[in-house]
């Protein structure tokens, strides 16, 4: 398992640059947990879509009913004071510390491609490729 972030979670349903990478992400480890959060920061993902017309209204819904079907059941709410006390002690926003909450929560890594985060938090956070890599060298 591991907590992947809302661009993550993005990268797997709407065509990005890192979109093949999350894909083997997904192969590698389909058990993703996120904080409830995820839900309207995806949201305003699609709403970009929606509002750039990349993607239709009915388009929208369908991603957001896969979203929430692959994230069933691993949605957690996070202690404000833990997200407060990450904050506390680095640059990132509130929001992205939820999610680095989480995973020291959960005992878990935190994938994400979010610069702040990665620099904020070497021994929580990786990077896709960083996960990928990682991980075909404990599968040898």
């Amino acid at each position: 398992m591991i907590v992947a972030d809302t661009n993550i979670i993005s990268y797997l349903l709407l065509p990005t640059a890192y979109s093949d990478s999350v894909d083997s992400l997904y192969m590698l480890d389909s058990d993703w947990a996120a904080p409830t959060l995820w839900r309207s920061e995806f949201r305003n993902v699609l709403a970009l879509y929606l509002r750039k017309k990349i993607i239709t209204l009915e388009k929208a819904l369908q991603l957001q009913s896969t979203a929430e079907s692959i994230m069933a059941h691993n949605e957690f709410d996070v202690s404000s004071s833990q997200v407060l006390a990450l904050v506390d002690s680095s640059q990132c926003s509130s929001y992205d510390c939820e999610f680095v909450a989480l995973a020291h929560h959960l005992d878990i890594q935190l994938v994400t491609q979010d610069k702040r985060v990665l620099n904020g938090f070497p021994s929580t956070a990786l990077s896709v490729s960083d996960f990928l890599s990682l991980t075909t060298l404990n599968k040898r």
